[in-house]
């Protein structure tokens, strides 16, 4: 299948050929934004990728539709930048991505709070004047502490206790 892939950057276009290579799909690549100026390219694909800065409204779903495409494929769990009622009613089927690796947004999740906990970007732009200093810096232990994560959804299972801390979990508000 023909697949115009807008917005890719590099890391993808490398990761998708290599996924892509037992599939032979033709993914074909626009460096530009999808929107009501760019729909054009996108004719005679029957497949969109786009990504969650592409617009993919009622009017750029006209433009789809008239040239031939029936799939639009977000790669982001988020969908909020599709007009999913006009893509139903152009007889367009919208696919995204129902998940990220849990596990590299729970690490990344710790990694903010051991960065902001122990002052790391404050640190960083001291160090990039010359400034040594350690007023300010200092972090605090987080064995004994409790440790609340709000809005966790379906990364609550991999957000994992670490010895001596104790994690309070939800995924509502």
């Amino acid at each position: 299948m023909r697949v115009a892939m807008f917005s890719a950057k590099n890391f993808e276009r490398q990761l998708l050929a290599e996924l892509n290579a037992g599939h032979r799909h033709e993914l074909v690549y626009f460096d530009t934004l999808l929107g009501s100026g760019t729909a054009s390219l996108a004719a005679g694909f029957p497949a969109v990728s786009v990504v969650v800065n592409d617009v993919v409204d009622g009017d750029v779903l006209k433009q789809l539709a008239a040239g031939g495409t029936k799939l639009v494929a977000t790669r982001s769990t988020g969908f909020n930048h599709i007009d999913l009622g006009a893509a139903k009613e152009l007889g367009v089927k919208v696919v995204r991505v129902t998940n990220y690796s849990p596990n590299s947004v729970a690490e990344f999740a710790v990694a903010l709070l051991l960065a902001l906990n122990r002052k790391i970007p404050r640190a960083y732009n001291r160090t990039r004047e010359g400034n040594f200093e350690l007023d300010g810096l200092m972090g605090f232990d987080l064995v004994g502490r409790t440790v609340a994560v709000i809005g966790t959804g379906q990364n609550r299972h991999h957000l994992c206790p670490h010895h001596g801390r104790l994690w309070l979990q939800s995924d509502r508000i």
